[in-house]
C-alpha cells in the first residue's frame, strides 16, 4: 500500500501541549550551560511521587487475538480499583489496554484498523521488522472516522514486541490515555525450551498514568516536556495496585513497560535474585541472573521468578528500587504488584544454561559511523514548547536525515555524555546489539545483550551500538522513547535505499 493510500487528516492541528502558566520554564535535559529558566535561574526537574495502592485488585491477563483482527481506536470507559469508571482511550470496549496478538514467525498480520477518535492516529508495530509504508511513520496517519488494512508478514525470532499509536503530534497523549498492547511471537527455537506456560506465563504491561476526576487528564506541563510525563498511580495491564496467586513454581513473567517516561529498576521486595531470559528481540543466548533490573519506556524484559521456596500464604512484591537516572527520576522505592502465594505444587522445570543462537556482531564489521549527540535543548523555542534535539536538530517531516545502503553494517552511537535526563532511543524497522557503554553507569546490564531496539542513555552516557541495515528500504525514524521528548523534537529520519 502506498502513502497516499492513508487518509490524511485535514483542517485539523496536532494536538497542543499545555504549558502552566505556574510552572517556570525549566530545563532539566539541557546541557549545564543552558540548565535555566528565561530569567537566568536555575532549575531542575522534579520527580512525581507514586502513591501505593491497596493491592487488592485482582491481576488481569488482556485478551488473545490472533493474527487476523479488528483493532479499533475509540473513545473507551474502564472500571479501576480505587477509581470507579476512567474515562481514556482503548482499542476494546471497556479497557485502557488493547488484546495481545499471538503469531508464529512466518505468519502473517492482517489488521483492519479503525479510527472512531476525533484526531488522527495509526499504529506502530514496535520491535518488528516491516516494509516502511506498514510501520507507522509519523506522517502515514489515519484521518479520524477513517480506516486502513496493516498487512505485512512477520519473519523474526519469537519474542514479545507491542503496538501503539506514532502520528506526530498525537503520539503521547493516546499511549498515555490507554492506546496499547503487546504482541506475542513464537518460534520452533523457543518451543524447543519448553519454558514455563499457561497460568505460568504472564504478561505484565507497567504504565504510570495520572487520574482525576474520572478521566486521564493529558496537559504537559513546561516541566513535563523536559523530563517526560509521568503519573503517580501504576497500572499493570490496566489495573491499579493488583494482586496475584500463584502457585510454588518458576513463573515465566514478560514484562513491557508501556509508560511514556518513568523508568522502573525493577526488583524483588524480598531481594531474593530472578533470571533474565530475553529482551526487546526475543531470548538471550544464556540466562542472566540479577538482583535488580533497570527498565526503559519501550523496553522489554523476559524474566523467570521463581516462587518454589516460598511458604504457603507469604506475599511478595514486584518494586522499583531508587536508582541514578537524573532529577525526576528513581528518587523512590515503590511497589507495583502483589504475588500471593495460594497452591503448593510439585515444579520440575529447570532453567536451560543455553537458551538461544546469537551471532555477536564486531565493530569491525561496520562500514559507517555516525554519532548522535542528544544532550542539548533548545529552552527558547517560540512556540511555548521545550525543543529536544539531535544533533541541535529538531525533527523536520521534509528533512531526511541520514542515508543509509540496504545491507550496510553500521555504528550508530548515541552521547548523552553532557545531559542531565535519561534517554531510551529506539529504532523503527531493525534490531541491533549495544557494543559498550562508557561514561555513567559504564557497562552493559543483562538485559542490554542479544538483539536490541532500545539502547537507554543515562544522564553522562555514551552508548554504542552496531545495526545491519538487512531489512526493508524506505524511510523510517529513529527517536527517544521518552514521548514528551519524541514530541517536542527529538526525533530524526533515515532512509535505507
Amino acid at each position: 500500500m502506498k502513502r497516499r493510500n492513508f487518509i490524511k487528516l485535514s483542517g485539523l492541528s496536532t494536538t497542543a501541549l499545555l504549558v502552566s502558566s505556574s510552572i517556570p520554564f525549566l530545563s532539566s535535559c539541557s546541557n549545564s550551560n543552558m540548565n535555566m529558566d528565561m530569567g537566568g535561574n536555575m532549575n531542575m526537574g522534579q520527580p512525581v511521587p507514586v502513591t501505593e495502592g491497596g493491592f487488592s485488585a485482582l491481576f488481569a491477563i488482556p485478551p488473545i487475538v490472533g493474527s487476523t483482527t479488528t483493532l479499533t481506536a475509540q473513545n473507551v470507559t474502564a472500571n479501576s480499583n480505587g477509581f470507579g469508571s476512567i474515562k481514556g482511550l482503548g482499542y476494546s470496549l471497556g479497557s485502557l489496554l488493547g488484546p495481545t496478538m499471538k503469531l508464529n514467525s512466518g505468519q502473517s498480520m492482517n489488521v483492519n484498523f479503525v479510527n472512531q477518535l476525533n484526531e488522527k492516529t495509526n499504529i506502530h508495530w514496535h520491535g518488528l521488522k516491516i516494509p516502511a509504508n506498514m510501520d507507522g511513520h509519523p506522517e502515514n496517519f489515519i484521518n479520524a472516522g477513517g480506516s486502513f488494512n496493516y498487512n505485512f508478514t512477520v519473519n523474526q525470532r519469537a519474542g514479545l514486541y507491542w503496538y501503539h499509536p506514532h502520528a506526530e503530534g498525537t503520539t503521547g497523549k493516546q499511549v498515555f490515555q490507554g492506546l496499547a498492547g503487546l504482541i506475542i511471537v513464537n518460534d520452533s527455537e523457543e518451543a524447543a525450551l519448553n519454558l514455563p506456560s499457561g497460568i505460568r506465563e504472564l504478561p505484565l504491561v507497567i504504565q504510570d498514568k495520572r487520574i482525576s476526576a474520572g478521566r486521564i487528564p493529558y496537559a504537559p506541563t513546561m516541566m513535563d516536556q523536559m523530563t517526560g510525563l509521568m503519573g503517580q498511580y501504576i497500572l499493570v495491564n490496566g489495573v491499579y495496585a493488583p494482586i496475584h496467586n500463584v502457585e510454588t513454581a518458576k513463573y515465566r513473567v514478560r514484562i513491557l513497560n508501556g509508560s511514556n517516561a518513568r523508568i522502573y529498576n525493577l526488583a524483588l521486595s524480598n531481594g531474593a535474585s530472578f533470571t533474565v531470559i530475553g529482551n526487546d528481540g526475543g531470548l538471550l543466548a544464556k540466562p542472566q541472573t540479577v538482583n535488580s533490573l533497570i527498565i526503559a519506556p519501550g523496553e522489554r524484559a523476559d524474566l523467570i521468578i521463581d516462587f518454589s521456596s516460598m511458604g504457603l500464604n507469604s506475599e511478595l512484591f514486584l518494586i522499583s528500587k531508587t536508582f541514578v537516572g537524573g532529577n525526576a527520576q528513581g528518587t523512590q522505592e515503590f511497589k507495583i504488584m502483589k504475588f500471593k502465594v495460594a497452591t503448593q505444587v510439585v515444579d520440575n522445570f529447570s532453567i536451560p544454561t543455553t537458551l538461544s543462537s546469537i551471532s555477536q556482531l564486531t565493530e569491525s564489521m561496520a562500514t559507517k559511523t555516525r554519532s548522535f549527540e542528544i544532550s542539548n535543548v533548545d529552552s527558547g523555542s517560540m512556540s511555548g514548547m521545550m525543543m529536544h534535539t539531535i544533533n541541535n536538530k529538531s525533527y523536520d517531516a521534509n528533512r531526511i536525515d541520514e542515508l543509509v545502503n540496504n545491507g550496510a553494517v553500521e555504528i550508530w552511537t548515541f552521547d548523552n555524555t553532557n545531559g542531565a535526563e535519561p534517554h531510551p532511543m529506539h529504532l523503527h524497522g531493525v534490531q541491533f546489539q549495544i557494543l559498550n557503554r562508557t561514561g555513567g553507569r559504564g557497562t552493559l546490564t543483562a538485559l542490554e545483550k542479544g538483539w536490541k531496539d532500545m539502547a537507554l542513555c543515562m544522564p553522562g552516557e555514551k552508548v554504542k551500538t552496531i545495526v545491519p541495515f538487512n531489512g526493508y528500504t524506505g524511510k523510517f525514524v529513529f527517536h527517544c522513547h521518552n514521548l514528551e521528548h519524541e514530541e517536542t523534537g527529538m526525533m530524526g529520519q533515515f532512509q535505507v535505499s
